[in-house]
């Protein structure tokens, strides 16, 4: 009864975030950008003016009725129509007004694929998009998504058709999102914020490449296996996860092997003795780390 309840206040909780996401995307307003597509009414004398719709050229202009061509690249509808309105009430019209939407956001990508019903790329259609809300667009997640979902910011540039996911994600700084905590616990810290550029990989379970969603527990454990990575997990956690330490082991000499981005490994060296103690502080692991325990030498 009480694992029920629980479940049911998750989704509820979840629901409440996505139902408050239209309304805390207002707070920070769309910046314009080359490609978009303006609508442009303007309002005077009792009728309107003109109506159009008006493309953001590459130079980050637009070409606006009366008054030629406008910078907009890099400021919010709000600006624009200011910036608009004051000229034309001084030299054409008595108290115009202008209504400036975006009808087509186009300057601002990203791209998701994987494990997601319609991979590709989509526009940010505000400057506060979040993976749920990429997510949806896909049309959702499949049955055989990973628990990890990985943003690679601003690697949209890096995209080639020639190579793998699984070797940008290899040489792409990344964020590594729990998907189970977000779409099935609902918690609201892992739905990050995507801009633009970004790149999301939701990777299938049959993903060949494990290591970047696993750790190995290696050596003097009880249990030396391949284990779930997990936002915060330690070094000192995932030995117990393995069932802690063996017989002869010797936790003060552990040693956690980690690939770099440029494919080098590095070696870290942890007293697990010390940490278990308190005198020494744990080390976070990464995805794809290998933590070996050695034997006693007595």
């Amino acid at each position: 009864m009480l694992k029920q309840t629980i479940r049911i206040l998750s989704a509820f909780s979840l629901i409440i975030s996505l139902v408050a996401l239209p309304i805390l995307a207002q707070d920070k307003a769309y910046i314009i950008g080359p490609g978009d597509v303006l609508s442009v009414v303007i309002f005077a004398g009792g009728k309107t003016q003109d109506s159009l719709n008006i493309a953001v050229s590459s130079e980050g202009t637009i070409n606006f009725p009366f008054l030629g061509k406008i910078k907009t690249e890099g400021f919010s509808i709000e600006q624009v129509t200011e910036m608009v309105t004051r000229p034309l009430a001084e030299d054409y019209f008595v108290n115009p007004q202008v209504i400036i939407n975006v009808k087509d956001y186009k300057s601002k990508k990203v791209y998701i694929t994987g494990a997601v019903e319609n991979p590709g790329l989509y526009p940010l259609d505000s400057s506060n998009t979040t993976l749920l809300e990429l997510i949806s667009k896909a049309g959702g997640v499949t049955k055989d998504r990973s628990n990890f979902a990985y943003i690679l910011k601003g690697s949209i540039e890096d995209l080639d058709p020639a190579k793998g996911m699984s070797e940008l994600v290899q040489q792409k700084k990344s964020v590594h999102v729990n998907l189970r905590e977000l779409l099935e616990q609902g918690i609201s810290d892992r739905n990050i914020e995507i801009q633009a550029g970004d790149v999301v990989y939701i990777p299938p379970t049959t993903f060949s490449n494990l290591t970047h969603y696993k750790v190995y527990v290696l050596g003097k454990v009880e249990k030396p296996g391949v284990y779930d990575f997990q936002d915060g997990l330690t070094a000192l956690d995932a030995c117990v996860l393995a069932g802690g330490f063996a017989k002869y082991s010797a936790p003060n000499r552990t040693v956690i092997t980690r690939r770099q981005e440029d494919s080098k490994q590095e070696t870290i060296m942890v007293n697990l003795d010390k940490v278990r103690n308190g005198k020494a502080k744990d080390i976070e692991l990464k995805p794809g780390d290998r933590i070996y325990v050695p034997e006693s030498w007595l």
